[in-house]
């Protein structure tokens, strides 16, 4: 994942003219062969906004069709860059005017962390469905308020978890379902880079709810879930901080954490902000391996088992996310793995414990 944040940096830089495919977004039929597009804004045109906007340009059934930011210039940037009209350019206060629109059916929220629950509650009341970047939240209680919000409303609430489409991933779990493993004993997940502006908002406790674990270590949380075909019940964790002042309280440096399964696997984990180079899962039952390297940054991902290596062609996981994302809310498909809000709640459950597991020095239950 080393170079997961240079990217970012490269394409937030200040927006220029590039051949992308231009998507009108004006009031029409948005149908295709393969079904209904989704029509989706944009929410906070940050550094990732910019990955996502870019990947959607070679979607099939999702398309930009708004764009909502506190940002008036980047509104009028972004809106030439990909052709949406000043009609469908929204600052933050003028979120209410999605509710009649008919060329909205979702919102993508890219916001800092702390954000999501208040806009994913006032997009759902409006009517339109919710995809909030992982983490979905800050912490457990906000996470459920999103969840019943979308529930009320009558929306979908889907979570950013590009790796849950990405076939490599899939085809692991597919052979670990099919026994090719063995019974599962130990799984380990190694993410972390060396994260950069000591300014930015993923250092800030109010606006990211943590560190590393919130951004990264999530992923060897979730991959351990995905990976294992469990859910945890128990963690232990320790933290390490070797810069007070970049790292200030309540903001995790790097945090080793443990994780023990129902059948009796166990996982062994590391989060980091200050090593480069940690993209890993490994995977090891009775009968066979499975390994991951990289394994959750953009690509393209490496994948081997014992029997050897997986060959499966690169394609930008966003892009693959948003056509599925249309296949979710439109033709009501059920993902291999789950991306709902539901999903996004297990993951925040786990984080607040290893939080717990960090103070304590003990054992901590998954409730």
């Amino acid at each position: 994942m080393s170079s997961r944040r240079n990217f970012i940096q490269m394409v937030s830089a200040p927006l220029i003219a590039m051949p992308f495919i231009s998507q009108a977004a004006s009031s029409q039929d948005y149908t295709i062969e393969d079904g209904p597009i989704l029509k989706v804004a944009l929410l906070g045109l940050g550094g990732y906004a910019n990955i996502v906007a870019k990947a959607m340009q070679n979607c099939k059934r999702a398309k930009i069709t708004a764009l909502i930011s506190g940002t008036p210039s980047k509104l009028d940037q972004w809106g030439e860059k990909y052709s949406v009209p000043k009609s469908h350019r929204f600052s933050y206060d003028e979120l209410e005017k999605i509710k009649n629109n008919p060329d909205i059916d979702a919102v993508y929220i890219m916001t800092p962390n702390l954000r999501h629950p208040e806009f994913a509650i006032k997009v759902a009341q409006l009517g339109k469905h919710v995809i909030s970047e992982k983490p979905m939240a800050t912490n457990v209680k906000d996470a459920q308020r999103m969840i019943d919000a979308c529930k009320k409303a009558g929306v979908k609430l889907l979570v950013g978890y590009r790796m849950h489409f990405e076939p490599n991933t899939l085809e692991i779990i597919k052979k670990r379902e099919a026994g090719e493993f063995g019974k599962i004993l130990f799984f380990q997940g190694l993410s972390g880079f060396i994260i950069g502006d000591p300014k930015q908002w993923r250092l800030n406790k109010q606006l990211a709810g943590g560190g590393s674990m919130m951004d990264i270590g999530i992923y060897s949380i979730n991959g351990a879930r995905y990976m294992v075909g469990e859910e945890p019940i128990w963690v232990t964790a320790q933290e390490t901080k070797t810069d007070s002042e970049k790292f200030k309280e309540g903001v995790d440096e790097t945090i080793q954490f443990q994780m023990g399964f129902p059948s009796g696997a166990v996982a062994s984990c590391l989060s980091t902000y200050a090593l480069n180079n940690l993209d890993k899962f490994y995977l090891n039952g009775t009968k066979g391996f499975a390994e991951m390297m990289p394994s959750t940054g953009y690509g393209p991902i490496k994948a081997k088992t014992n029997k050897g290596e997986l060959s499966y062609p690169h394609v930008t996981h966003q892009t693959i996310q948003m056509d599925e994302f249309a296949a979710i809310i439109h033709d009501g498909k059920t993902p291999k793995v789950p991306v709902d809000g539901e999903e996004g709640l297990k993951d925040m459950k786990i984080i607040e414990a290893i939080f717990e597991a960090v103070k304590s020095g003990k054992r901590v239950a998954i409730k």
